[in-house]
Protein backbone atom coordinates (compact mmCIF):
# COMPACT_ATOMS: atom_id res chain seq x y z
CA UNK A 1 0.00 0.00 0.00
CA UNK A 2 1.02 3.63 -0.33
CA UNK A 3 3.19 4.89 2.53
CA UNK A 4 2.86 8.35 4.03
CA UNK A 5 5.59 10.14 5.95
CA UNK A 6 5.36 9.44 9.71
CA UNK A 7 3.86 12.22 11.83
CA UNK A 8 4.81 12.08 15.51
CA UNK A 9 2.76 14.22 17.92
CA UNK A 10 3.36 15.07 21.58
CA UNK A 11 0.13 15.90 23.44
CA UNK A 12 0.76 17.88 26.64
CA UNK A 13 -1.48 18.81 29.56
CA UNK A 14 -4.43 16.77 28.27
CA UNK A 15 -6.27 14.67 30.85
CA UNK A 16 -7.86 11.37 29.91
CA UNK A 17 -10.70 11.41 29.07
CA UNK A 18 -10.46 14.77 27.34
CA UNK A 19 -12.42 16.95 24.94
CA UNK A 20 -9.73 16.24 22.34
CA UNK A 21 -10.26 12.46 22.44
CA UNK A 22 -12.45 12.30 19.27
CA UNK A 23 -9.71 14.08 17.33
CA UNK A 24 -7.08 11.75 18.75
CA UNK A 25 -9.17 8.78 17.64
CA UNK A 26 -9.34 10.28 14.14
CA UNK A 27 -5.56 10.72 14.10
CA UNK A 28 -4.97 7.17 15.30
CA UNK A 29 -7.06 5.84 12.41
CA UNK A 30 -4.11 6.80 10.18
CA UNK A 31 -1.26 4.30 10.58
CA UNK A 32 1.44 6.88 9.86
CA UNK A 33 0.38 9.07 12.83
CA UNK A 34 1.58 8.42 16.39
CA UNK A 35 0.49 10.30 19.54
CA UNK A 36 2.33 10.43 22.86
CA UNK A 37 0.58 11.90 25.91
CA UNK A 38 2.64 13.54 28.65
CA UNK A 39 2.03 15.77 31.67
CA UNK A 40 5.46 17.40 31.43
CA UNK A 41 7.80 18.34 28.60
CA UNK A 42 10.28 15.48 27.94
CA UNK A 43 13.95 16.36 27.85
CA UNK A 44 14.34 14.88 24.36
CA UNK A 45 11.88 16.29 21.82
CA UNK A 46 13.82 15.25 18.74
CA UNK A 47 11.45 12.42 17.76
CA UNK A 48 8.40 14.69 17.59
CA UNK A 49 7.23 16.81 14.67
CA UNK A 50 4.47 18.75 16.46
CA UNK A 51 3.54 19.53 20.05
CA UNK A 52 -0.09 20.12 21.06
CA UNK A 53 -0.77 21.87 24.35
CA UNK A 54 -4.25 21.57 25.77
CA UNK A 55 -5.28 23.90 28.57
CA UNK A 56 -4.20 27.09 30.31
CA UNK A 57 -0.61 28.29 30.28
CA UNK A 58 0.74 28.74 33.78
CA UNK A 59 2.30 32.16 33.43
CA UNK A 60 1.89 33.12 29.80
CA UNK A 61 5.45 32.11 28.86
CA UNK A 62 6.46 28.99 26.91
CA UNK A 63 8.56 26.20 28.36
CA UNK A 64 12.20 26.63 27.38
CA UNK A 65 12.23 23.17 25.81
CA UNK A 66 9.20 23.92 23.65
CA UNK A 67 10.63 27.30 22.66
CA UNK A 68 13.86 25.70 21.47
CA UNK A 69 11.94 22.90 19.71
CA UNK A 70 9.98 25.45 17.69
CA UNK A 71 12.93 27.70 16.85
CA UNK A 72 14.80 24.72 15.44
CA UNK A 73 11.98 23.79 13.05
CA UNK A 74 9.28 22.12 15.14
CA UNK A 75 5.58 22.91 15.22
CA UNK A 76 3.38 23.90 18.16
CA UNK A 77 -0.42 23.94 18.26
CA UNK A 78 -2.10 25.55 21.25
CA UNK A 79 -5.74 24.78 22.00
CA UNK A 80 -6.52 28.12 23.56
CA UNK A 81 -10.26 27.99 24.06
CA UNK A 82 -11.35 28.75 27.58
CA UNK A 83 -7.88 29.62 28.78
CA UNK A 84 -8.27 32.22 31.49
CA UNK A 85 -4.68 33.43 31.43
CA UNK A 86 -2.58 35.02 28.72
CA UNK A 87 -1.28 32.92 25.88
CA UNK A 88 2.51 32.88 25.37
CA UNK A 89 3.59 35.93 23.33
CA UNK A 90 5.12 33.61 20.74
CA UNK A 91 1.63 33.06 19.26
CA UNK A 92 1.13 36.76 18.56
CA UNK A 93 -2.51 36.70 19.71
CA UNK A 94 -4.56 37.29 22.82
CA UNK A 95 -7.88 35.78 23.80
CA UNK A 96 -11.15 37.70 23.71
CA UNK A 97 -13.67 37.20 26.53
CA UNK A 98 -15.57 33.92 26.47
CA UNK A 99 -19.07 34.35 25.03
CA UNK A 100 -22.19 32.13 25.27
CA UNK A 101 -22.54 28.98 23.19
CA UNK A 102 -23.62 29.49 19.60
CA UNK A 103 -23.47 27.81 16.22
CA UNK A 104 -20.52 29.46 14.49
CA UNK A 105 -19.97 29.73 10.75
CA UNK A 106 -16.26 29.05 10.21
CA UNK A 107 -14.53 30.03 6.95
CA UNK A 108 -11.00 30.05 5.55
CA UNK A 109 -9.56 33.55 5.39
CA UNK A 110 -8.06 32.66 1.99
CA UNK A 111 -10.08 30.27 -0.17
CA UNK A 112 -6.92 29.08 -1.95
CA UNK A 113 -5.01 28.27 1.24
CA UNK A 114 -3.30 24.84 0.86
CA UNK A 115 -5.30 23.49 3.78
CA UNK A 116 -8.59 24.43 2.05
CA UNK A 117 -8.20 22.03 -0.87
CA UNK A 118 -11.34 19.93 -1.49
CA UNK A 119 -12.93 21.31 1.68
CA UNK A 120 -16.32 23.05 1.93
CA UNK A 121 -16.19 26.83 1.67
CA UNK A 122 -17.40 26.98 5.29
CA UNK A 123 -18.79 24.75 8.02
CA UNK A 124 -20.83 25.27 11.18
CA UNK A 125 -19.23 24.64 14.55
CA UNK A 126 -21.14 24.32 17.84
CA UNK A 127 -19.74 25.62 21.10
CA UNK A 128 -18.95 28.79 23.05
CA UNK A 129 -17.46 31.66 21.08
CA UNK A 130 -14.00 33.03 21.78
CA UNK A 131 -11.81 34.77 19.24
CA UNK A 132 -8.09 35.34 18.82
CA UNK A 133 -7.09 38.99 18.65
CA UNK A 134 -3.85 39.46 16.67
CA UNK A 135 -1.17 41.29 18.63
CA UNK A 136 1.71 40.83 16.17
CA UNK A 137 1.95 42.14 12.61
CA UNK A 138 3.18 38.80 11.25
CA UNK A 139 0.27 36.80 12.67
CA UNK A 140 -1.52 34.88 9.89
CA UNK A 141 -5.29 34.44 10.15
CA UNK A 142 -6.15 31.04 8.68
CA UNK A 143 -9.83 30.77 9.68
CA UNK A 144 -12.38 33.20 11.00
CA UNK A 145 -15.96 33.14 12.21
CA UNK A 146 -18.76 35.65 11.73
CA UNK A 147 -19.59 37.39 15.00
CA UNK A 148 -21.80 40.47 15.23
CA UNK A 149 -21.14 41.34 11.58
CA UNK A 150 -17.37 41.06 11.98
CA UNK A 151 -14.85 38.48 10.82
CA UNK A 152 -13.15 37.31 13.98
CA UNK A 153 -10.08 35.01 13.88
CA UNK A 154 -10.42 31.55 15.45
CA UNK A 155 -7.34 29.89 13.92
CA UNK A 156 -4.03 31.71 13.50
CA UNK A 157 -0.40 30.82 12.75
CA UNK A 158 2.97 32.49 12.98
CA UNK A 159 6.53 31.75 11.86
CA UNK A 160 9.11 31.62 14.66
CA UNK A 161 12.66 31.33 13.32
CA UNK A 162 12.66 27.92 11.52
CA UNK A 163 9.42 26.70 13.12
CA UNK A 164 5.71 27.41 13.10
CA UNK A 165 3.16 27.93 15.85
CA UNK A 166 -0.64 27.98 15.62
CA UNK A 167 -3.52 28.61 17.97
CA UNK A 168 -7.24 27.87 17.76
CA UNK A 169 -10.22 28.50 19.99
CA UNK A 170 -12.44 26.03 18.13
CA UNK A 171 -13.27 22.95 20.16
CA UNK A 172 -15.52 20.90 17.86
CA UNK A 173 -13.11 17.98 17.96
CA UNK A 174 -15.78 15.52 16.83
CA UNK A 175 -16.73 17.53 13.72
CA UNK A 176 -15.52 15.79 10.52
CA UNK A 177 -14.56 19.05 8.78
CA UNK A 178 -12.61 20.34 11.75
CA UNK A 179 -10.85 17.00 12.16
CA UNK A 180 -9.63 17.20 8.57
CA UNK A 181 -8.54 20.82 8.94
CA UNK A 182 -6.79 20.22 12.26
CA UNK A 183 -4.89 17.25 10.79
CA UNK A 184 -3.83 19.34 7.80
CA UNK A 185 -2.78 22.06 10.23
CA UNK A 186 -0.47 19.57 11.95
CA UNK A 187 1.09 18.72 8.57
CA UNK A 188 1.43 22.45 7.91
CA UNK A 189 3.20 22.91 11.24
CA UNK A 190 5.47 19.90 10.63
CA UNK A 191 7.31 21.62 7.82
CA UNK A 192 9.66 18.72 7.16
CA UNK A 193 6.85 16.34 6.22
CA UNK A 194 5.92 15.97 2.57
CA UNK A 195 3.63 13.32 1.12
CA UNK A 196 4.24 11.54 -2.17
CA UNK A 197 2.02 13.89 -4.16
CA UNK A 198 2.70 17.08 -2.19
CA UNK A 199 4.77 18.67 -4.95
CA UNK A 200 2.64 17.34 -7.82
CA UNK A 201 0.31 19.62 -9.74
CA UNK A 202 -2.40 16.97 -9.85
CA UNK A 203 -3.03 13.23 -9.84
CA UNK A 204 -3.35 11.95 -13.40
CA UNK A 205 -5.99 9.23 -13.79
CA UNK A 206 -6.56 6.68 -16.54
CA UNK A 207 -9.82 4.76 -16.96
CA UNK A 208 -9.38 1.13 -18.01
CA UNK A 209 -12.61 0.01 -19.67
CA UNK A 210 -14.80 2.84 -20.94
CA UNK A 211 -18.52 2.08 -20.77
CA UNK A 212 -20.09 5.52 -21.03
CA UNK A 213 -22.44 5.05 -18.07
CA UNK A 214 -19.46 4.40 -15.80
CA UNK A 215 -16.66 6.20 -17.64
CA UNK A 216 -18.49 9.50 -17.84
CA UNK A 217 -19.24 9.35 -14.12
CA UNK A 218 -15.61 8.69 -13.26
CA UNK A 219 -14.26 11.30 -15.67
CA UNK A 220 -16.61 14.03 -14.47
CA UNK A 221 -15.93 13.24 -10.82
CA UNK A 222 -12.19 13.30 -11.39
CA UNK A 223 -12.17 16.57 -13.34
CA UNK A 224 -14.32 18.34 -10.75
CA UNK A 225 -12.02 17.32 -7.89
CA UNK A 226 -9.20 19.67 -6.96
CA UNK A 227 -5.76 18.16 -7.67
CA UNK A 228 -7.12 15.38 -9.89
CA UNK A 229 -7.45 15.24 -13.68
CA UNK A 230 -8.51 12.65 -16.23
CA UNK A 231 -5.47 11.96 -18.39
CA UNK A 232 -6.36 8.88 -20.44
CA UNK A 233 -8.86 6.16 -21.27
CA UNK A 234 -8.26 2.63 -22.54
CA UNK A 235 -10.67 0.23 -24.22
CA UNK A 236 -10.43 -2.55 -26.79
CA UNK A 237 -13.45 -1.13 -28.65
CA UNK A 238 -12.77 1.69 -31.16
CA UNK A 239 -16.34 2.90 -30.65
CA UNK A 240 -15.86 3.21 -26.91
CA UNK A 241 -12.55 4.98 -27.31
CA UNK A 242 -14.25 7.44 -29.65
CA UNK A 243 -17.02 7.95 -27.09
CA UNK A 244 -14.44 8.70 -24.41
CA UNK A 245 -12.78 11.27 -26.67
CA UNK A 246 -16.14 12.90 -27.33
CA UNK A 247 -16.90 13.07 -23.61
CA UNK A 248 -13.41 14.28 -22.66
CA UNK A 249 -11.60 15.81 -25.69
CA UNK A 250 -8.31 16.49 -23.90
CA UNK A 251 -7.51 12.92 -22.87
CA UNK A 252 -5.19 10.40 -24.53
CA UNK A 253 -6.60 7.14 -25.89
CA UNK A 254 -5.09 3.67 -25.63
CA UNK A 255 -6.03 0.22 -26.88
CA UNK A 256 -3.45 -1.46 -24.63
CA UNK A 257 -3.64 -1.32 -20.84
CA UNK A 258 0.14 -1.73 -20.63
CA UNK A 259 0.66 1.26 -22.92
CA UNK A 260 -1.65 3.43 -20.78
CA UNK A 261 0.15 2.36 -17.61
CA UNK A 262 3.40 3.43 -19.26
CA UNK A 263 2.14 6.98 -19.78
CA UNK A 264 3.99 9.24 -17.29
CA UNK A 265 0.85 11.41 -17.00
CA UNK A 266 -1.09 8.48 -15.53
CA UNK A 267 -0.50 8.03 -11.80
CA UNK A 268 -3.63 6.04 -11.00
CA UNK A 269 -5.75 3.59 -12.99
CA UNK A 270 -9.46 2.96 -12.43
CA UNK A 271 -10.24 -0.63 -13.42
CA UNK A 272 -13.79 -0.35 -14.78
CA UNK A 273 -14.03 -3.64 -16.65
CA UNK A 274 -16.23 -6.67 -15.91
CA UNK A 275 -15.77 -8.23 -12.45
CA UNK A 276 -14.12 -11.44 -13.68
CA UNK A 277 -11.21 -9.33 -15.00
CA UNK A 278 -10.72 -7.05 -11.99
CA UNK A 279 -8.03 -9.04 -10.18
CA UNK A 280 -5.76 -9.77 -13.16
CA UNK A 281 -5.89 -6.22 -14.51
CA UNK A 282 -5.43 -4.62 -11.08
CA UNK A 283 -2.37 -6.79 -10.36
CA UNK A 284 -0.95 -5.95 -13.80
CA UNK A 285 -1.40 -2.21 -13.29
CA UNK A 286 0.12 -2.32 -9.80
CA UNK A 287 3.10 -4.33 -11.06
CA UNK A 288 3.73 -1.44 -13.46
CA UNK A 289 3.81 1.02 -10.54
CA UNK A 290 0.32 2.46 -10.87
CA UNK A 291 -2.12 3.08 -8.05
CA UNK A 292 -5.43 1.29 -8.60
CA UNK A 293 -9.09 1.95 -7.88
CA UNK A 294 -11.21 -1.05 -8.79
CA UNK A 295 -14.90 -1.04 -9.55
CA UNK A 296 -17.07 -3.05 -7.21
CA UNK A 297 -16.99 -5.87 -6.43
CA UNK A 298 -13.26 -5.74 -5.80
CA UNK A 299 -12.95 -9.30 -7.21
CA UNK A 300 -14.85 -12.60 -7.27
CA UNK A 301 -12.95 -14.60 -4.65
CA UNK A 302 -10.81 -14.29 -1.57
CA UNK A 303 -7.89 -15.83 -3.45
CA UNK A 304 -8.07 -12.95 -5.93
CA UNK A 305 -8.33 -10.22 -3.28
CA UNK A 306 -5.39 -11.72 -1.36
CA UNK A 307 -3.29 -11.59 -4.54
CA UNK A 308 -4.34 -7.98 -5.13
CA UNK A 309 -3.38 -6.98 -1.60
CA UNK A 310 -0.03 -8.75 -1.91
CA UNK A 311 0.71 -6.89 -5.14
CA UNK A 312 -0.19 -3.57 -3.54
CA UNK A 313 2.16 -4.24 -0.64
CA UNK A 314 4.95 -5.52 -2.88
CA UNK A 315 4.94 -2.52 -5.18
CA UNK A 316 4.09 0.14 -2.58
CA UNK A 317 1.04 1.43 -4.44
CA UNK A 318 -2.50 2.28 -3.44
CA UNK A 319 -5.40 -0.16 -3.89
CA UNK A 320 -9.03 0.37 -2.96
CA UNK A 321 -12.54 -0.18 -4.29
CA UNK A 322 -14.97 2.31 -5.81
CA UNK A 323 -17.42 2.19 -2.89
CA UNK A 324 -19.15 5.42 -3.90
CA UNK A 325 -22.38 4.41 -2.15
CA UNK A 326 -20.73 5.12 1.20
CA UNK A 327 -21.64 8.72 0.36
CA UNK A 328 -25.35 8.12 -0.36
CA UNK A 329 -27.40 10.41 1.85
CA UNK A 330 -29.69 7.68 3.20
CA UNK A 331 -26.74 5.52 4.28
CA UNK A 332 -25.07 8.54 5.88
CA UNK A 333 -28.30 9.36 7.74
CA UNK A 334 -28.62 5.78 9.00
CA UNK A 335 -24.96 5.65 10.02
CA UNK A 336 -25.23 8.92 11.93
CA UNK A 337 -28.39 7.77 13.72
CA UNK A 338 -26.74 4.50 14.75
CA UNK A 339 -23.53 6.24 15.82
CA UNK A 340 -25.49 8.72 17.95
CA UNK A 341 -27.34 5.87 19.68
CA UNK A 342 -30.75 6.95 18.39
CA UNK A 343 -32.05 3.36 18.43
CA UNK A 344 -29.67 1.98 21.06
CA UNK A 345 -27.39 -0.91 20.14
CA UNK A 346 -27.98 -2.20 16.62
CA UNK A 347 -28.54 -5.98 16.75
CA UNK A 348 -30.53 -6.81 13.60
CA UNK A 349 -30.84 -5.33 10.13
CA UNK A 350 -32.21 -6.18 6.68
CA UNK A 351 -31.48 -4.55 3.34
CA UNK A 352 -33.26 -5.15 0.05
CA UNK A 353 -33.00 -4.21 -3.60
CA UNK A 354 -35.04 -5.35 -6.59
CA UNK A 355 -38.55 -5.70 -7.90
CA UNK A 356 -40.27 -7.82 -10.55
CA UNK A 357 -38.57 -7.16 -13.87
CA UNK A 358 -36.66 -8.99 -16.55
CA UNK A 359 -32.90 -8.91 -15.89
CA UNK A 360 -30.75 -6.91 -18.30
CA UNK A 361 -29.07 -8.54 -21.28
CA UNK A 362 -25.55 -7.42 -20.39
CA UNK A 363 -22.78 -9.25 -18.53
CA UNK A 364 -24.36 -8.18 -15.24
CA UNK A 365 -26.83 -11.07 -15.68
CA UNK A 366 -24.25 -13.72 -16.65
CA UNK A 367 -22.85 -15.44 -13.56
CA UNK A 368 -19.42 -16.48 -14.94
CA UNK A 369 -18.66 -12.81 -15.62
CA UNK A 370 -20.59 -10.98 -12.90
CA UNK A 371 -20.06 -13.50 -10.09
CA UNK A 372 -23.78 -13.88 -9.57
CA UNK A 373 -26.87 -11.90 -8.62
CA UNK A 374 -25.54 -10.74 -5.24
CA UNK A 375 -22.21 -9.51 -6.61
CA UNK A 376 -23.79 -6.45 -8.26
CA UNK A 377 -25.83 -4.46 -5.75
CA UNK A 378 -24.51 -6.70 -2.99
CA UNK A 379 -21.12 -5.05 -3.45
CA UNK A 380 -22.71 -1.88 -2.07
CA UNK A 381 -25.30 -3.19 0.37
CA UNK A 382 -22.95 -5.63 2.09
CA UNK A 383 -20.40 -2.83 2.33
CA UNK A 384 -23.01 -0.81 4.22
CA UNK A 385 -23.59 -3.75 6.56
CA UNK A 386 -19.90 -4.27 7.42
CA UNK A 387 -19.63 -0.54 8.12
CA UNK A 388 -22.66 -0.49 10.43
CA UNK A 389 -21.76 -3.79 12.16
CA UNK A 390 -17.95 -3.94 12.16
CA UNK A 391 -17.82 -7.06 14.33
CA UNK A 392 -16.22 -10.34 13.21
CA UNK A 393 -18.49 -12.52 11.05
CA UNK A 394 -19.25 -15.92 12.56
CA UNK A 395 -21.19 -17.53 9.72
CA UNK A 396 -22.74 -16.83 6.32
CA UNK A 397 -25.84 -18.54 4.93
CA UNK A 398 -26.99 -18.08 1.35
CA UNK A 399 -30.18 -19.15 -0.41
CA UNK A 400 -31.03 -18.90 -4.10
CA UNK A 401 -34.08 -19.23 -6.37
CA UNK A 402 -34.16 -19.89 -10.12
CA UNK A 403 -37.84 -19.97 -11.09
CA UNK A 404 -38.73 -17.41 -13.77
CA UNK A 405 -35.90 -15.86 -15.83
CA UNK A 406 -34.34 -18.93 -17.46
CA UNK A 407 -32.75 -16.97 -20.33
CA UNK A 408 -30.02 -15.62 -18.03
CA UNK A 409 -27.55 -17.48 -15.81
CA UNK A 410 -27.94 -15.31 -12.70
CA UNK A 411 -30.38 -16.48 -10.05
CA UNK A 412 -33.76 -14.75 -9.85
CA UNK A 413 -33.33 -14.10 -6.15
CA UNK A 414 -30.51 -14.45 -3.65
CA UNK A 415 -30.55 -13.93 0.09
CA UNK A 416 -27.46 -13.66 2.31
CA UNK A 417 -27.78 -14.00 6.09
CA UNK A 418 -24.87 -12.96 8.32
CA UNK A 419 -24.32 -13.94 11.93
CA UNK A 420 -21.72 -11.87 13.80
CA UNK A 421 -19.53 -12.85 16.73
CA UNK A 422 -21.45 -10.49 19.01
CA UNK A 423 -24.76 -12.17 18.13
CA UNK A 424 -25.93 -9.46 15.72
CA UNK A 425 -27.68 -10.55 12.53
CA UNK A 426 -27.92 -8.93 9.10
CA UNK A 427 -29.54 -9.89 5.82
CA UNK A 428 -29.22 -8.75 2.22
CA UNK A 429 -31.69 -9.75 -0.48
CA UNK A 430 -31.60 -9.05 -4.20
CA UNK A 431 -34.73 -10.20 -6.00
CA UNK A 432 -35.86 -9.81 -9.59
CA UNK A 433 -39.13 -11.64 -8.82
CA UNK A 434 -40.44 -9.49 -5.96
CA UNK A 435 -43.80 -8.07 -7.00
CA UNK A 436 -43.85 -6.18 -3.71
CA UNK A 437 -40.60 -4.71 -2.46
CA UNK A 438 -39.36 -5.07 1.08
CA UNK A 439 -37.99 -1.89 2.70
CA UNK A 440 -34.51 -0.88 1.61
CA UNK A 441 -33.59 -0.40 5.28
CA UNK A 442 -34.95 -2.24 8.32
CA UNK A 443 -32.89 -1.89 11.50
CA UNK A 444 -33.67 -2.95 15.06
CA UNK A 445 -31.87 -1.59 18.09
CA UNK A 446 -32.25 -2.00 21.82
CA UNK A 447 -34.17 1.29 22.04
CA UNK A 448 -35.94 1.55 18.70
CA UNK A 449 -35.92 0.90 14.96
CA UNK A 450 -35.31 2.55 11.60
CA UNK A 451 -37.46 1.72 8.58
CA UNK A 452 -37.38 3.15 5.08
CA UNK A 453 -40.03 3.65 2.41
CA UNK A 454 -39.16 3.59 -1.29
CA UNK A 455 -39.92 6.72 -3.32
CA UNK A 456 -41.13 6.19 -6.88
CA UNK A 457 -40.60 9.51 -8.61
CA UNK A 458 -40.97 10.53 -12.26
CA UNK A 459 -40.06 13.67 -14.12
CA UNK A 460 -42.65 14.97 -16.61
CA UNK A 461 -41.65 17.01 -19.65
CA UNK A 462 -44.15 18.90 -21.79
CA UNK A 463 -44.67 17.38 -25.24
CA UNK A 464 -46.55 19.56 -27.80
CA UNK A 465 -48.01 16.49 -29.51
CA UNK A 466 -48.37 13.88 -26.79
CA UNK A 467 -48.91 16.44 -24.00
CA UNK A 468 -46.18 15.03 -21.76
CA UNK A 469 -43.29 12.59 -21.60
CA UNK A 470 -42.60 10.64 -18.42
CA UNK A 471 -39.06 9.84 -17.30
CA UNK A 472 -39.06 7.58 -14.22
CA UNK A 473 -36.11 8.02 -11.86
CA UNK A 474 -34.82 4.62 -10.71
CA UNK A 475 -35.94 3.96 -7.15
CA UNK A 476 -32.37 2.94 -6.30
CA UNK A 477 -31.24 6.49 -7.07
CA UNK A 478 -33.92 8.27 -5.03
CA UNK A 479 -33.16 8.53 -1.31
CA UNK A 480 -35.93 6.71 0.55
CA UNK A 481 -37.91 8.19 3.37
CA UNK A 482 -36.34 7.16 6.68
CA UNK A 483 -38.31 6.98 9.92
CA UNK A 484 -36.99 6.23 13.39
CA UNK A 485 -39.37 4.54 15.85
CA UNK A 486 -38.22 4.97 19.44
CA UNK A 487 -39.55 3.46 22.63
CA UNK A 488 -40.66 6.08 25.18
CA UNK A 489 -40.86 5.48 28.93
CA UNK A 490 -44.59 6.16 28.73
CA UNK A 491 -44.90 2.91 26.79
CA UNK A 492 -45.58 4.67 23.49
CA UNK A 493 -43.53 4.41 20.32
CA UNK A 494 -42.46 7.84 19.12
CA UNK A 495 -41.80 8.31 15.40
CA UNK A 496 -39.53 10.88 13.80
CA UNK A 497 -38.17 11.42 10.31
CA UNK A 498 -34.42 11.11 10.04
CA UNK A 499 -32.60 14.23 8.91
CA UNK A 500 -30.81 13.71 5.60
CA UNK A 501 -27.45 15.35 4.97
CA UNK A 502 -27.18 17.66 1.99
CA UNK A 503 -26.67 15.73 -1.24
CA UNK A 504 -23.19 16.38 -2.64
CA UNK A 505 -21.69 14.94 -5.77
CA UNK A 506 -18.39 13.08 -6.31
CA UNK A 507 -17.39 12.88 -2.64
CA UNK A 508 -15.65 9.58 -3.34
CA UNK A 509 -13.01 11.30 -5.46
CA UNK A 510 -12.55 14.06 -2.92
CA UNK A 511 -11.89 11.50 -0.21
CA UNK A 512 -9.52 9.60 -2.51
CA UNK A 513 -7.50 12.73 -3.26
CA UNK A 514 -7.41 13.60 0.45
CA UNK A 515 -6.00 10.16 1.19
CA UNK A 516 -3.40 10.14 -1.55
CA UNK A 517 -2.22 13.70 -1.00
CA UNK A 518 -2.34 14.05 2.79
CA UNK A 519 -2.88 10.56 4.19
CA UNK A 520 -6.39 11.25 5.49
CA UNK A 521 -8.35 8.02 6.14
CA UNK A 522 -10.46 6.44 3.43
CA UNK A 523 -14.18 6.39 4.15
CA UNK A 524 -14.29 2.88 2.65
CA UNK A 525 -11.02 1.09 3.52
CA UNK A 526 -9.70 -1.80 1.44
CA UNK A 527 -10.19 -4.24 4.32
CA UNK A 528 -13.96 -3.71 4.19
CA UNK A 529 -14.09 -4.33 0.42
CA UNK A 530 -12.07 -7.53 0.87
CA UNK A 531 -14.49 -8.59 3.62
CA UNK A 532 -17.43 -8.04 1.25
CA UNK A 533 -15.88 -10.37 -1.36
CA UNK A 534 -15.24 -13.00 1.32
CA UNK A 535 -18.91 -12.78 2.34
CA UNK A 536 -20.09 -13.08 -1.27
CA UNK A 537 -17.89 -16.10 -1.91
CA UNK A 538 -19.02 -17.78 1.31
CA UNK A 539 -22.66 -17.13 0.39
CA UNK A 540 -22.16 -18.80 -3.00
CA UNK A 541 -20.62 -21.82 -1.27
CA UNK A 542 -23.56 -21.96 1.13
CA UNK A 543 -26.05 -21.80 -1.76
CA UNK A 544 -24.32 -24.81 -3.36
CA UNK A 545 -24.05 -26.93 -0.23
CA UNK A 546 -27.19 -25.85 1.59
CA UNK A 547 -25.14 -25.30 4.77
CA UNK A 548 -23.79 -22.21 6.53
CA UNK A 549 -20.14 -21.32 5.99
CA UNK A 550 -18.69 -20.84 9.44
CA UNK A 551 -15.58 -18.71 8.88
CA UNK A 552 -15.01 -15.98 6.28
CA UNK A 553 -12.46 -13.77 8.02
CA UNK A 554 -9.31 -14.32 10.05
Amino acid sequence: MISHAPLSILLLNSPAPSRIDPFCAYLRSMPHVSITRADAVPQDLSRFHVIITDGDQKDGSPDAGIDGFVRHGGGWLCLGHGANQALPPVFGVRLSPLEPAAELRVTFAEADHPMAGRMPASFYSPGPYQSLLPAADDCMVIMYTDWHYQRMPVLTARTIDRGLVACTTLQCFDHPCFQQIAYRLLLFLARGIRTQFAAARSIGVGILGYAQSVGQLHGTGINTTDSMRLAAACDLSPERRARAKTDFPDIKLYESAVDMAGDPDVDLVIVATAPNTHAALAVQMMSLGRHVICEKPLALSRTETDAMLASSLKHGVHLSCHQNRRFDVDYRAVRQAVAEGLIGDLFYMETFVGGFAHPCGYWHSHQPVSGGTSYDWGGHYLDWIVSLIPDRIKSVTGTSHKRVWHDVTNADQERIHLLFAGGQEAEFMHSDIAAVRKPKWYLLGTQGAIVSAWRDVSQYDIDPVLYFQEQPIPATEMPPELTAHRYHQSGNIVCQSLAMPRREHFLFYRNLADHLLTGEPLVAPLSDSMKVVAMLEAAQQSMQTGRPVEVVND
